[in-house]
């Protein structure tokens, strides 16, 4: 099965031969588009000059030379240099642990669970991006060793749209960025009315900017009008008249209203 992740056909043509541009691609889909995370190892090889990526090599590259391969232009990253780096501490650990093989990852892995622990060892691999390529080996590689579902979580259930695994095509790409949007508006949402409900009561503090002595008994008043309720914060209280100061509590900033005035003017104010 061709990976049409990249929407690239040399893209998608070079993963789905090479195991290691698969690996490779997965770890830089961070911080950066899918598709562009899923080519860069097409232009990372025809940069070197070669068919096929090899740990190995990738490993003995010296690290100034690989980073110049991928700051470009373009770039192969939103963070060349940093994901250059961590593409080789991955290839020392497959060639460490699997002769550079990327393929040994899942080669007669037993089970699912074995799966994810074993991809969940590579650099810059954290449990949610350990589950999406269990879910994208899956269901697009041919690795399902006993579990694979379970071991993937949510990105494992078939017919979702949540993540790179579930890519197929156009519509499926389009079909997982509506997803991806989505989640974060949900979750700005979410921060938002969270910072909302976080913050403290109280009492306003402001010295009123239109302080001033009053022509009729020479005290220091606030003079905002009309004289007729109480000072009262735009977040909490009516608003009845025009604004005369801003609530100087941290984190408020809200316009104040002047209603009942007369009070002195470093007095406090209830919100």
């Amino acid at each position: 099965m061709r990976l049409c992740i990249a929407q690239d056909p040399a893209a998608a043509e070079l993963l789905s031969r090479d195991p290691l541009a698969l690996v490779v691609g997965m770890l830089l889909d961070q911080q950066f588009a899918m598709e562009g995370a899923f080519a860069a190892p097409r232009l990372l090889a025809d940069r070197l000059g070669v068919d096929a990526l090899s740990a190995a090599d990738i490993a003995a590259a010296d690290p100034e030379q690989f980073a110049k391969i991928f700051q470009g232009p373009p770039a192969l990253h939103r963070y060349p240099a940093s994901m250059a780096s961590r593409t080789q501490e991955v290839c020392r650990l497959l060639v460490d642990r699997c002769g550079g093989c990327a393929d040994g990852l899942w080669t007669d892995v037993p089970d699912g669970t074995t799966l994810l622990k074993r991809v969940g060892e590579l650099p810059g691999f954290g449990a949610q991006k350990s589950k999406i390529f269990v879910a994208l080996l899956g269901q697009q590689y041919g690795v399902t060793p006993t579990g694979w579902r379970e071991a993937a979580g949510d990105h494992g259930q078939e017919g979702s749209r949540r993540s790179v695994a579930d890519v197929t095509g156009p519509d499926t790409l389009a079909e997982v960025w509506r997803w991806k949007q989505a989640l974060k508006a949900a979750a700005k949402k979410k921060a938002a009315a969270s910072a909302f409900d976080a913050r403290p009561a109280h009492r306003n503090l402001a010295r009123f900017p239109v302080q001033k002595s009053s022509p009729r008994n020479g005290s220091t008043k606030c003079l905002a009008t009309p004289p007729d309720a109480g000072h009262f914060c735009s977040d909490f209280g009516a608003v009845r008249s025009e604004p005369s100061h801003r609530c100087a509590a941290a984190g408020c900033g809200a316009p104040q209203f002047a209603l009942n005035c007369g009070a002195p003017a470093s007095g406090e104010a209830t919100d």
